[in-house]
């Protein structure tokens, strides 16, 4: 590893402004890489290291998430190139300002296994366009993938260019204290502290992508039929292994029955099966899915209900790590299910009743990745967004803040810190260099010792104008 970012390194500094053709040729040879063959081949390997993952869900949240987002960074690329000029105080006039956006170097991208292929490209989309060179080191949870991502990336690009590192965590732990001009980290928010102290030995800047328990709340004037089935879809998407996923919800109390039935409803008509269904997908390992039983079994164990959403006496296959959708009632702050991060099929309830109430529930808590509310009351909409920090939200439907390109993606605290995507990505992996240009008729030369009664009376001057 330590000779590739070498390599990299070196290439860097033999090119430190890539021009904007070869950006361009940069990611339109990303593109090839998910091309319909790559396609097909990554949604196999990603149904093989899952057990099974829909090939929908794999195309939708994968393949078209990063070709949308290459298509956005190539259409804007020489804007987002472009010096600003910038305002020059009256003083300095008719001296000029601007800022230039140069490459920070070789940027380190480790990617989860979730989605092991959108979040492995898309900050290299950013770091790309950016004019930056990249190391990966995918998840080793989901070896497949790394290995074709390896061998397809090492067909398009040039070690010195961009990299893929593949192993395990002690491989991860070795690939975070190197010396990057910047870091990307998407994962856990234990591991990410532990990511942000090795690169804090080489004071590599670092964008962290985490999770947390990100909330719905459903306001009183929310159409209980007709958000049902955004909820199901945003939860049990990639059965809830989605770091934005709705983790529980905030519903007044006379309309929680009424949730849980449109959520039975929901997810009947979305998976009229659970077990071998192809649409939906596996808990990605054993373990995993015997920590999500875990979490079910205490929360019974502490008084909640449990309401698995399956067909009634339908077989289990333990194997098939198809976990049912399963609401929780009756929960409290003890149980582990409302203390970790869910990260599966699994959907509390919780019972709040208004507006102040939801907001309070959600304050008192760790600043989540992601907010839903749904509702038709604006201010009591303008209430909670101005009442809550956290870091994106979607209005009366789930997950949808995350595909436009034109927003910022990134946590607040304990979920994340930096943001990419579009404009926002280009940024982040950019130094933004602010310059000055002085004039030849410059009067800051009047201002230089020895100081006198004249420069006194030029001070008093400046003030006033200033």
């Amino acid at each position: 590893m330590q000779e590739i970012l070498q390599r990299q390194q070196q290439a860097f500094r033999s090119d430190m402004n890539p021009s904007r053709e070869v950006r361009l040729d940069r990611l339109a040879r990303l593109e090839r890489l998910l091309d319909e063959e790559a396609e097909r081949e990554f949604a196999d390997l990603i149904a093989q290291d899952f057990g099974n993952r829909s090939r929908v869900e794999t195309v939708l949240a994968e393949t078209i998430f990063t070709r949308t987002a290459i298509k956005q960074a190539r259409r804007h690329l020489k804007a987002w190139m472009k010096p600003r000029r910038m305002p020059t105080a009256l003083i300095y006039l008719p001296g000029r300002s601007r800022v230039l956006r140069q490459p920070l170097g070789v940027v380190g991208i480790i990617s989860p296994w979730n989605y092991p292929l959108q979040l492995a490209l898309a900050p290299l989309v950013g770091a790309l366009a950016a004019g930056n060179r990249a190391m990966l080191k995918p998840s080793e949870l989901t070896p497949r993938v790394a290995a074709a991502l390896q061998r397809r990336i090492a067909e398009v690009f040039a070690e010195d260019e961009v990299a893929v590192v593949t192993g395990d965590a002690e491989v991860g732990r070795a690939f975070s204290a190197l010396p990057f001009d910047h870091l990307v980290f998407t994962g856990s928010t234990a591991v990410g502290r532990l990511v942000a102290q090795a690169a804090a030995k080489n004071l590599t800047p670092v964008t962290l992508e985490l999770g947390g328990k990100s909330p719905a709340i459903v306001d009183a004037s929310a159409d209980i039929g007709r958000i049902a089935d955004s909820l199901a879809f945003g939860k049990l998407l990639n059965a809830g292994q989605t770091c934005i996923a709705p983790d529980y919800v905030l519903v007044p109390r006379a309309r929680r029955d009424a949730l849980v039935e449109a959520l039975r409803a929901a997810v009947a008509r979305m998976y009229p099966t659970i077990q071998r269904n192809p649409d939906y997908t596996s808990i990605v390992s054993e373990r995993h899915y015997r920590r999500l039983r875990d979490l079910v079994d205490d929360a019974r164990a502490q008084g909640a209900q449990a309401i698995e959403l399956a067909p009634p006496g339908e077989p289990v296959d333990p194997a098939a790590r198809q976990l049912a959708p399963t609401l929780l009632l009756d929960v409290h702050d003890g149980m582990r299910v409302m203390q970790e991060e869910i990260f599966g099929p699994l959907l509390p309830i919780v019972a709040c009743d208004t507006p102040q109430a939801a907001i309070d529930h959600v304050n008192a808590r760790e600043r989540p990745l992601a907010l839903y509310w749904f509702g038709e009351d604006r201010a009591a909409r303008e209430q909670v967004l101005s009442g809550t920090i956290s870091g994106g939200v979607t209005i009366n439907d789930t997950l949808l803040h995350i595909t436009q390109e034109a927003l910022p993606f990134g946590g607040v605290g304990p979920s994340g810190q930096g943001h990419y995507h579009g404009e926002f990505g280009f940024r982040q992996f950019s130094k933004e260099k602010p310059v000055f240009v002085q004039s030849r008729l410059s009067g800051v030369r009047l201002l230089y010792p020895p100081y006198s009664g004249f420069t006194q009376k030029m001070l008093k001057l400046l003030a006033r104008i200033s």
